[in-house]
């Protein structure tokens, strides 16, 4: 095991930045010399992870963030580790990992080959697609139908970069404009300033529950690829990484993890009440057994 030099760890301890991805490469010896985990959310990925009040996040992915928590006080003998939590959007999520402002990342981001040259993904813990969700009077049914015209989407996103995509092969003229996080894009669409928001299915369906707008929002359009979503840690760190699936393993192979996606997914949720009433996906029901952290195509 890589030991991190002594006076990186004086300045961690001292509150000064730490430049590199190699010097925070290993994570568990950075927690151990600081005392303190530092994890990510986000504030508007409902039901994974979202702000409930201003300072506490809730979800999903916050609930597999804290079964990897306790999995680290326990590996490192601290039951009293300090846990600070940093608010991450779609720009600056990875950049912040990597330079080793905060230590995991597990909220709604894809898993993908792209992202995996600058970090390392868990096993996937749930597969969504890119749809659209746009007003009910926008006569909006699928994506042929936004030719020449708005479509919000989040910048950074993988759904961004897919509709680019299939604009671009199909002579569409989409425009794309970027909200700065989901609520943002969603306020695009509630506005009038786009015709539709494409994101991630789940997110989707977690927005228009949420939003003071839903009887007159709809999701609509066929599912561009399959994507999976999974913890980012740093690249190079395979200690850490096996301790995170590890965590999601006891969770899948223990009936855990089919409680948690029943709480968020399949049952009544803060702050409304609202139930998203979504079955777990056939892909995420394999995925239980074989544990993949197969990167989307």
């Amino acid at each position: 095991m890589k030991t991190i030099p002594t006076i990186t760890a004086a300045l961690i301890g001292a509150g000064q930045p730490v430049i590199g991805a190699d010097v925070c490469a290993q994570t568990l010896e950075k927690v151990t010399a600081t005392d303190k985990i530092t994890v990510s959310y986000r504030e508007a990925a409902v039901p994974f992870s979202y702000l409930l009040g201003p300072n506490k996040a809730v979800g999903f992915s916050v609930d597999l963030t804290e079964a990897i928590i306790d999995d680290v006080r326990s590996r490192l003998k601290k039951p009293n580790l300090k846990v600070e939590y940093i608010p991450v959007t779609g720009q600056n999520r990875i950049p912040l990992l990597v330079n080793g402002t905060y230590d995991l990342e597990c909220g709604s981001t894809t898993n993908t080959s792209a992202r995996g040259k600058e970090v390392s993904f868990s096993i996937n813990f749930f597969y969504a697609g890119t749809r659209l969700l746009t007003k009910r009077n926008s006569n909006v049914k699928n994506y042929a139908d936004l030719a020449s015209k708005t479509v919000a989407s989040t910048a950074g996103s993988t759904n961004e970069k897919l509709v680019r995509k299939y604009s671009a092969e199909n002579n569409l003229n989409i425009q794309i404009i970027s909200g700065k996080d989901y609520a943002d894009a969603l306020r695009l669409v509630e506005n009038d300033d786009a015709s539709a928001l494409a994101l991630d299915d789940v997110l989707l369906f977690g927005l228009r529950a949420n939003s003071g707008h839903q009887s007159s929002l709809e999701i609509v359009g066929d599912t561009l690829q399959v994507e999976p979503y999974a913890c980012m840690v740093r690249k190079d760190d395979p200690e850490f990484k096996k301790l995170v699936d590890g965590t999601i393993t006891r969770l899948m192979r223990s009936g855990e993890f089919t409680r948690l996606y029943k709480k968020w997914f399949e049952s009544p949720i803060p702050p409304t009440g609202v139930n998203l009433n979504m079955q777990m996906s056939e892909p995420l029901r394999a995925n239980l057994k074989t544990r993949s952290d197969k990167p989307a195509q």
